[in-house]
């Protein structure tokens, strides 16, 4: 910290303290423009993954883990951005996610777009706030479009062939796209499962994703039941248990011990003896109950040692342990059972009932994995993701997740949009004709909007090797002179323009909840016009 010593008109002393030194600060269209060219320059970054035909990105962690994707919000969270306008378009995109769970890449591409647009019109001196509220306005027409051009999809259990439409959309710009029929209908079969079709929600804790490295994608198969990652205790118990009876226990096999801190002192052979029948005769005592219940098998959250384990084989008492507490609930939900926490409150009505309880191997590694089918309560299952290595594995989760979300969202709210960037300029056709009725200056930012909503079909052109401004007048030109909302860009090149032929469809809340979060995120950076920032004291 520098300091001035001076004095005033009278001669009495006084010291200047040069605390500015220490914050640096940008304000007015100036702190504007920083902002918008830092979120531009995040937005490129996913642009090029938009689409079908979209690139993918190798993001590498501190710790040298790989990951690749095209999914815009893993893009986004796994950037180290310090940036903090770049980090409220990491917060959009999982947002999106969470609210959606699909289209994380377009919110941040038209969230660049409509930042871009701004930046040309404050150059030509339009006030921040002029340009926010015509982006207001337009994203109210938007939106209202949407819900005219949207279409209502109709399916029911038997009927699922719209809904499989629609996730194979989610899945067509993903990595599994080379077994793209069999993942949009594991995605289907897994959320119609589960789905509570008269609240018309579904509850993600019943689906599993286990993932195994090894075999190919197409491997990948849905379990209506559970997949536990453990094997049985003993390598000698039998590997298959029909008609299983399940005791699921929270507690440990092995003697009570004291809450508190204690010492036992052990001065002669026979105290040792007396413990050591004493720990054998519990262990007994532990093994009868669970056999005078009913249960044929056990799944205990703690481990247990060799003795209860030869003492279980030897009653022929199957037991799986380390069972972790997630699936130890999942297990309970599956089975009808109830967790069990002390040996005395075991019951036969507390038990969990299976058709099958089987130890599976996988490949030559001598990975196990447990599987519980034909449960009694049929609204649990397990997606079980096989690839050639842990990126592909993981990358399918994501990709199922993905359209598992596209899915849920058709039973919540069943109308649909059309894909290829067909609603996109529907919409930017609607605005600009709406943006010619309005008299004030707002019609600038009305238009600005329009523009940023091409740029959507323009990326997906440009990201399918397509020349990107002749394709967009084209298919403009074409919705302008048919009246057709569901022409959109060919990315395939199958030389069908319409979306509806191709079955390329997306779900309305996500479309609108897009634009809505875009716009709002586009607003709140424009508001901001003064930035101060404390550097750290240099030592």
């Amino acid at each position: 910290m520098s300091a001035v010593y001076t004095t005033d008109e009278y001669g009495r002393p006084f010291i200047i303290v040069r605390e500015q030194d220490k914050k640096a600060r940008t304000t007015g269209i100036e702190a504007t423009k920083a902002h918008i060219m830092a979120a531009k320059t995040v937005a490129n970054i996913v642009r090029t993954s938009l689409g079908p035909r979209g690139l993918d990105k190798i993001l590498i962690s501190p710790d040298g883990d790989i990951t690749v994707s095209n999914d815009g919000a893993t893009i986004m969270s796994q950037m180290a951005i310090e940036n903090q306008i770049g980090k409220l378009l990491v917060e959009l995109s999982k947002s999106q996610d969470d609210e959606i769970g699909d289209g994380t890449t377009g919110i941040v591409v038209l969230a660049g777009a409509l930042l871009e647009q701004a930046e040309e019109l404050l150059d030509r001196g339009i006030h921040p706030i002029r340009i926010s509220d015509g982006f207001e306005q337009a994203c109210k027409i938007a939106v209202a479009h949407l819900d005219k051009v949207s279409d209502v999809i109709p399916w029911s259990k038997d009927n699922t062939s719209d809904l499989f439409k629609c996730a194979k959309t989610s899945l067509g710009s993903k990595i599994v796209n080379k077994c793209h029929d069999q993942f949009a209908q594991i995605a289907v079969d897994a959320i119609l499962a589960v789905a509570d079709l008269e609240r018309q929600d579904v509850d993600f804790e019943l689906i599993k994703m286990e993932g195994r490295v090894g075999g190919e994608l197409a491997d990948t198969a849905l379990v209506h039941g559970v997949i536990i990652d453990k094997d049985f205790s003993h390598p000698q118990m039998p590997k298959e248990v029909k008609d299983a009876k399940i005791a699921i226990l929270t507690c440990p096999f092995e003697p009570p011990k004291p809450k508190t801190k204690h010492k036992l002192d052990i001065t002669s052979v026979k105290e040792f003896e007396e413990l050591q029948r004493y720990e054998h005769d519990t262990f007994e005592k532990m093994v009868q109950q669970v056999k005078d219940c009913g249960a044929n098998i056990v799944a205990c959250q703690w481990g247990f040692d060799d003795e209860a384990n030869s003492l279980l084989l030897q009653h022929r008492l199957p037991a799986i342990r380390w069972v972790g507490g997630p699936e130890i609930e999942l297990l309970a939900i599956a089975t009808n059972g109830r967790i069990v926490p002390r040996f005395e409150d075991l019951s036969r009505e507390k038990l969990g009932s299976a058709g099958t309880i089987r130890e599976v191997t996988y490949g030559t590694t001598n990975e196990n994995m447990i599987v519980v089918e034909d449960c009694a309560n049929s609204k649990a299952v397990t997606v079980l993701v096989r690839g050639g290595n842990k990126m592909i594995v993981d990358e399918a989760k994501r990709s199922l997740h993905d359209a598992m979300c596209v899915v849920r969202n058709l039973i919540t709210d069943n109308r649909v949009v059309y894909g290829g960037a067909a609603a996109e300029i529907s919409c930017s056709i609607a605005v600009e004709q709406e943006a010619d009725q309005v008299s004030s200056i707002e019609q600038y930012a009305m238009r600005s909007f329009a523009r940023a909503l091409d740029a959507i079909p323009m990326t997906l052109a440009e990201n399918s090797g397509l020349p990107p401004i002749e394709t967009l007048s084209h298919v403009k030109s074409q919705q302008t002179t048919l009246g057709v909302s569901s022409l959109g860009v060919d990315c395939m090149d199958t030389g069908v323009s319409d979306m509806k032929e191709q079955f390329v469809f997306d779900p309305l809340i996500s479309k609108r909840q897009q634009y809505l979060l875009a716009t709002q995120l586009v607003k709140m950076i424009l508001k901001i016009d003064d930035v101060i920032v404390h550097k750290a004291d240099e030592q």
